[in-house]
């Protein structure tokens, strides 16, 4: 998958040139973070890292990708409508996984007390890598959904204008035209506008629920200010505020200060040090309002790692979306080998072939936010160690995808200017709202590509190890 600027890599002065330009347009653009030391403040911020040139991705792979959105989005809202399914999917789990396990309590308490939600926003990222055969043909297979907090969709929009000026400081101001129009905070901001619309309050606001840590708030900020230009207040609160000043009024309607709710959107809680225990009473309050929740919590419980490994297998798909053969196709020809690790026979063997080959695979825990999957030896000693203990049901494992590496400087901040052997991973957002049964929207919402040295297995932009890239379709 060989850019068209393989030329230019060789070029050090023209790539040190190049790179001063970028930092400049990244912080002129907007791509910005707090700093580690400042990670609440905004006097001081930096640029968020990104690569100097866009990497190639195969056009017929980023158009799949796109057209199975759809499918995703409808797929992650029948599993979260099927109470019978996740309780059987999650059922040795939520035994060995306490954060699971409080999480589908939750749910469960919600449902036996009676839905007050009637209006139902997702908002997910499916990712994926291109996973290189022998013969050299590159397939897209899906490495997870996330369906809780996907974040960069608005610094991912600013990068754009960034990789064009870069490549016409290089002399490649074709190339520059030809990379797509990309903004999928104004799709996640149409979506949360949406829901606001449909909850049927005009005073209510839109509440974003926030980390304590917030370096990644201008990537935040972007879908508020989309937001505010529709004339639709946004407030910005914690786990601790709900669990100080939240209450439900009449009709389980939310109040945060007085202010009716419509709209909660987490960007939040979605990893067990996001909770103590006032955090988990201010979860079960939200969940118990009427407010759409952007994920509900069964949403949320669709995309932990051991609904995505049952989907694999056979038969699942057509149970959850009966009558969409063609959907269920196209999202089968994404999956990667997935395999459970359930006490058993078949738990057994697929241990026991981990440990003797662990190369071949990724050890990934339920969880979100990148640098939790453990590779190679780290896989087979954490593998020999609970082999024969229930705690390995908290685990999936998945076929190790093999990308082509490709050469690439990656920009951070106070970091020497060197080139290095890359990977990518393309994450598409998308956006579904049901009312009671209907669905009301079905979208992609744009795209997001991410890239990162070939020595880090695993980890994210926010995590610090891969960086905001731009698809140029090849």
């Amino acid at each position: 998958m060989a850019a068209p600027w393989e030329d230019v890599l060789r070029d050090t002065s023209a790539i040190r040139e190049a790179a001063a330009v970028a930092v400049d347009a990244a912080l002129l653009e907007g791509v910005l973070m707090r700093t580690e030391g400042e990670p609440n403040a905004s006097d001081v911020v930096n640029f968020a890292p990104f690569t100097l040139l866009p990497s190639a991705v195969p056009r017929a792979l980023f158009e799949q990708a796109y057209a199975v959105q759809q499918d995703f989005n409808l797929l992650v809202d029948a599993i979260s409508q099927n109470k019978e399914f996740l309780e059987r999917t999650l059922a040795s789990t939520i035994k060995v996984d306490d954060f699971t396990a409080r999480l589908f309590k939750i749910h469960m308490q919600v449902l036996e007390e009676g839905l007050a939600q009637s209006v139902f926003l997702g908002i997910n990222r499916s990712d994926y890598m291109f996973d290189c055969g022998v013969d050299g043909t590159a397939a897209l297979k899906q490495i997870e959904i996330n369906t809780i907090a996907a974040s960069f969709g608005g610094l991912t929009a600013r990068t754009l204008p960034v990789h064009q000026r870069v490549l016409k400081v290089l002399g490649k101001s074709k190339e520059a035209s030809q990379l797509l129009p990309n903004n999928p905070s104004k799709g996640l901001a149409l979506g949360i506008a949406k829901a606001w619309e449909l909850y049927g309050s005009p005073s209510a606001v839109v509440m974003f629920l926030v980390e304590e840590v917030q370096r990644n708030i201008f990537d935040q900020r972007c879908v508020e200010n989309e937001l505010w230009n529709r004339n639709i207040r946004v407030v910005r609160r914690r786990f601790r505020d709900v669990f100080e000043k939240g209450s439900l009024g009449e009709g389980r309607r939310l109040y945060m200060d007085g202010q009716e709710v419509a709209v909660v959107y987490y960007r939040e809680g979605y990893v067990p040090k996001n909770y103590n225990q006032q955090n988990w009473e201010a979860r079960l309050l939200l969940e118990r309002s009427r407010a759409v929740k952007c994920p509900d919590i069964a949403t949320q419980l669709a995309g932990t790692k051991k609904v995505q490994q049952e989907l694999s297998r056979p038969g699942t798909l057509e149970i959850l979306l009966p009558g969409h053969a063609e959907a269920v196709a196209r999202l089968r020809a994404t999956f990667a080998g997935l395999y459970s690790l359930d006490m058993g026979a078949e738990g057994d063997q697929i241990a026991a072939t981990a440990i003797a080959d662990p190369d071949r695979f990724v050890l990934k825990p339920q969880r979100e936010g990148g640098g939790n999957n453990l590779y190679g030896e780290e896989l087979r000693q954490v593998l020999e160690k609970i082999r024969d203990s229930p705690e390995r049901t908290s685990y999936i494992l998945m076929d190790k995808i093999k990308p082509q590496p490709a050469l690439n400087y990656l920009l951070r901040a106070h970091s020497p200017l060197r080139v290095s052997e890359c990977i990518s991973e393309l994450g598409i957002f998308g956006v579904y709202i049901r009312q009671g049964k209907e669905m009301v929207m079905n979208r992609a919402a744009g795209h997001l590509l991410r890239t990162k040295a070939i020595e880090h297995a695993d980890g994210g932009v926010a995590a610090g190890v891969a960086v905001l890239d731009t698809p140029y379709l090849v």
